[in-house]
């Protein structure tokens, strides 16, 4: 991970938030690579029940809870999991939401996905950005491997149980949204 500010400072992290719709009709949320907590603390701020922060790095679920305490948001539940081992860690059907953000282009996309789905209540939504792969980006995994709308749409279908809400979505100034919802 490069340092949190800059980290920080390539997202707009309230407006992605508010693309996805998520607020205080949001109730428990999974998040895939919380990292240093760019994303948990704000939605945990927005939503009405708790916010389930996994990563697989010790190192950043100790910042996110670090974070969340500094701040007194309460309702972050860090914690360190390898995903694809051992889940999110929370009962199927729980979640209203799960965040998959800059984290497809590993290795086993569609096992993510699936994972994703079983957090999931039904007509629960993944909520997915990526790097684009149309220009020149400061940061994110090289191009090569970056997965476009497309291949995501490819990886839901191949997950099972998702269709897509709408098309893809531009989330400037590097990202862009899709919004999968559990069938």
């Amino acid at each position: 991970m490069p340092p949190e500010g800059y980290w920080e400072s390539l997202m707009d992290v309230p407006g992605i938030l508010n693309a996805f719709g998520f607020g205080p009709s949001t109730r428990n949320v999974a998040e895939l690579g919380c990292g240093y907590g760019t994303f948990t603390l704000p939605l945990a701020s927005r939503v009405s029940g708790s916010v389930h922060a996994i990563d697989i790095d010790s190192d950043m679920v100790a910042r996110t809870t670090a974070r969340a305490l500094t701040a007194g948001v309460l309702n972050v539940r860090a914690k360190k999991r390898d995903l694809l081992r051992e889940g999110f860690g929370v009962p199927p059907g729980s979640c209203d939401a799960v965040l998959l953000f800059n984290i497809l282009h590993g290795e086993e996309p569609v096992e993510l996905l699936q994972a994703a789905t079983e957090a999931l209540r039904r007509g629960g939504l993944i909520a997915v950005i990526h790097w684009r792969t149309d220009l020149e980006t400061p940061r994110g995994p090289s191009a090569d491997i970056r997965p476009t709308p497309a291949q995501i749409l490819k990886w839901s279908a191949a997950a099972g149980s998702l269709d897509a809400l709408g098309p893809s979505f531009l989330l400037p100034p590097w990202h862009y949204g899709l919004k999968l919802v559990k069938l």
